[in-house]
Order: structure tokens, then sequence, then C-alpha cells
């Protein structure tokens, strides 16, 4: 870091949100650069710059001040700082789990990326590679004081509840972190660690969120931007997952047989889709007007994918417009597909072929929020009286 700043990281509960704390010796550079670069905030409360989780990207954090922004507390001023933030909280009252995310050791980061580099040449997805990582580098950040070797399996129960659960993270998370090292300790020998008697979080079982048509209607026709429109009218036309759409090129669509070829989507498998007429019409007049010469969707820069950045903020200010105030997802279109084809009677065998689902079990949790049969269904209530 050219200013010579240290940035301490710190991962806490702040207004129920989990957010990244920042603490730092005051520095105007600093600070400009945090503006400018990251989606940092103030807190009046706790008197310190913060991040929220899900605006954090490590990475891109780590190009632009260097790998010492998980820098321990060692300026006298920053200690003051985190005693003033302490005797701030137990007076609010509010629960906080502070973790503290030293240095990365080189030896372990050297080893993070020699089984990053395992799970490319693998063939495992750049998703899945970059979430399997990113896992093992916060969980040997917890127990910094131990060897990769070193570690038990008492130490992933001691981390899910010092840090996952004290925190409120989803099981997702938790079941990251253990996929994460079953694979990576598989690699490995001489270790302490049992892998085939790491357990996974128990399931939950939520039902797929979905928007009636009427609701879908309004917000694909909100954008007045044509890409904007196309973009996420293809979403629900063929029911697509957010990378599917972003990695489709022009060779992708199958205008005269009346097909989206989708191609190496979740567990590298290609399938198709057909494509209503409408679509493509609407296809056609996006391309007219763009151009794109290589991603179907481009972005601002030739040959540049469409961002999923961008793409969050199209449906958000999409829903914002159409007046829906429900924390409408991308991936609330492809359940919405999904269900409605099954509403309009089609065999729950050609979804489960149209989504891409490897089981069928996948598939059957739409008749769990399909209204075409409860409909009919006469609730007792109606005879007492």
């Amino acid at each position: 870091m050219e200013n010579g700043a240290d940035i301490e990281l710190r991962y806490i509960l702040y207004r129920s949100e989990p957010v990244v704390q920042l603490i730092f010796e005051y520095n105007s550079d600093l600070i400009r650069e945090l503006k400018a670069h990251t989606a940092a905030r103030w807190s009046t409360t706790m008197e310190c710059w913060y991040i929220p989780c899900q605006e954090f990207h490590p990475e891109k954090f780590k190009q632009i001040f260097g790998k010492d922004y998980y820098l321990h507390a060692t300026s006298q001023n920053a200690t003051l700082i985190l005693g003033e933030v302490k005797k701030r909280r137990e007076g609010t009252g509010r629960k906080y789990n502070t973790v503290l995310f030293t240095r990365p050791d080189p030896e372990r980061e050297k080893k993070i990326e020699l089984f990053r580099a395992w799970m490319i040449s693998k063939r495992y997805s750049s998703s899945t590679v970059k979430v399997y990582c990113e896992s093992l580098q916060l969980f040997f950040r917890f127990f910094k004081e131990k060897r990769i070797e070193a570690i038990e399996n008492a130490d992933l129960v001691d981390f899910n509840n010092r840090y996952i659960l004290a925190n409120g993270y989803s099981g997702t998370l938790q079941n990251q972190v253990v996929n994460a090292l079953k694979l990576f300790y598989s690699r490995m020998e001489g270790v302490q660690l049992q892998v085939d008697q790491l357990e996974r979080p128990r399931r939950s079982h939520p039902l797929p969120n979905v928007l009636s048509k009427e609701e879908v209607a309004a917000i694909l026709q909100a954008p007045t931007n044509i890409k904007h429109r196309a973009m996420l009218s293809l979403i629900y036309a063929c029911g697509l997952r957010r990378s599917e759409l972003l990695n489709l090129k022009l060779q992708d669509v199958d205008s005269k047989r009346g097909l989206l070829i989708i191609r190496q989507a979740k567990g590298n498998k290609d399938r198709i889709a057909p494509i209503s007429h409408k679509v493509i019409e609407m296809l056609r007049d996006y391309y007219k007007c763009y151009k794109p010469r290589k991603w179907l969707f481009e972005g601002q820069n030739t040959n540049e994918q469409y961002s999923e950045a961008s793409l969050a903020k199209v449906l958000k200010m999409s829903c914002k417009k159409a007046l829906i105030t429900k924390p409408v997802t991308l991936h609330w279109l492809r359940h919405s597909y999904a269900t409605h084809l099954l509403e309009s009677g089609t065999d729950l065998r050609y979804i489960q072929e149209l989504l891409g689902h490897k089981s069928s079990k996948t598939t059957e949790i739409y008749t769990h929020v399909s209204t075409k049969s409860l409909q009919n269904i006469k609730s007792p209530f109606d005879d007492l009286f």
C-alpha cells in the first residue's frame, strides 16, 4: 500500500447485518481511496468505516490496497479505537462476535494456490474454484495459530459455533466450507482431519419464490432499454440461470429451429430450450441496435461480458418501476418459468430437462408452489356455517 496505512478487517454483525469493519489510523488519502473504489460507509454508532459483506470483494480489495490489508492491530491508536467500539457495543446491548483475520500465512497461501491449480486442471467451474478457495482462506485464517496438518474435526465444530452460527450466517456458507475442506484434505496425506467423518449441516427445504404472470409481465415491460428488456425476457422465457444468460454467445441462438443452446451450464452439461417467436424478434431488434460481436450480451466494451452486478441492477430498477416491492432476484424468474409451465400442464419430466436438473426430486419442488391443484381444494371451514 503506497500510503503505508494499515487496515485491520473484522467481520461483525451491525444492525443485524454482517459487515466488514475497517479499522485504521486516520488517513485522508486512504479514506479518499476507500470511497472511490469500495462501498465503504461511515458508521456514527461505531465511529469507523465498514463495508456490507455482500458488497465486499476480497480479491478486488487486495488488488487496490495490497496484501497488507489483513493486518493485525499493532498500533496504539487502533487498540484504543477497538476499546471504544467495545464499550459502545456493551452500552447498546447489541451482540457482536468479532473475529480477527490476520495476514495470510505464505505457506498456506501456496497450498491454496496449488489446490486452485488442481481444481482448474480438473475443469471445476470458475465459480466453484472461487468459492472453495475463499472458504479455505476464511477457515484457515480463523485458526491462524494451527498448522494445516494439525487441523482436527473438532476445529470445524468450533468454527461453526464461534463464527458461522455466532454471526448468524446461513447454512449455505457452512456447507461450502465443509465441501471445500473435504476436497482439499482428500488431496493431502498425514493430516489429523478425518474427511469421511465431516458432516454437512442439516438441509433446510425452503419453497421457491414465484411471481404471478402479471408480476412477471410488469417487470419485463418496465425497461425502456431494449438490451435490458431482452436480458430479463430471455431469463424468464427459457428458465435460465444468471450465469447461463451471461455466457451465451451469438451462435447459441438457433432462430431457424427456434432453439437456444445452453453450453457447459451447471455440472458442465449442455442443454437446449425452445425460444418463442416473440423472443427471437426481440433479440433481432436488440442485435440491430447493439451489434454484439462475441457475447450475446456485452458490457460497455466490445467483447466484454455483461457483468452480474449490472444485470442485478437492471432487475432492481425494473421492479421499482413496476411498483413491485418484493425482494425479487433473477432466480425468481427461473422459478416462475418452471411453475407457470407446470400450471399450464407441462409434464415434470420435460421441465426437468428444460431446467437442466440432474435429479427429478429437484424439479418436484415446484409442485409445492403450483396453485393449480391447491385452488381446487375446498377448506372444511366453508362447511361450518
